[in-house]
């Protein structure tokens, strides 16, 4: 699994996404664009630095990408929780 960082938002195929999710693509598209999905991107700093974290929440469920540098996800973390500001 791989996420897009080439572009100016990274960006992570939805099929892979709504596998973490429990949909289906076309519904995270929309979800997305309705605002009920949302998401972070963070880049590593010291001995994080050369990796990435891409975290989405949804309802109560947050999932998070984290990658090498190339994009190559490394590590996945699916979890239920509240998001907090």
């Amino acid at each position: 699994m791989k996420i897009d960082l080439t572009q100016d938002q990274p960006t992570i195929d939805a099929t892979d996404l709504a596998n973490q999710l429990d949909l289906e693509p076309a519904q995270v598209i929309e979800l997305m664009r309705d605002g009920e999905i949302t998401s972070r991107f963070e880049t590593g700093v010291e001995e994080d630095a050369g990796t990435h974290r891409l975290t989405f929440w949804y309802r109560d469920l947050r999932v998070r990408f984290t990658c090498d540098a190339h994009g190559t996800v490394l590590k996945t973390a699916r979890i239920k929780a509240k998001r907090s500001l």
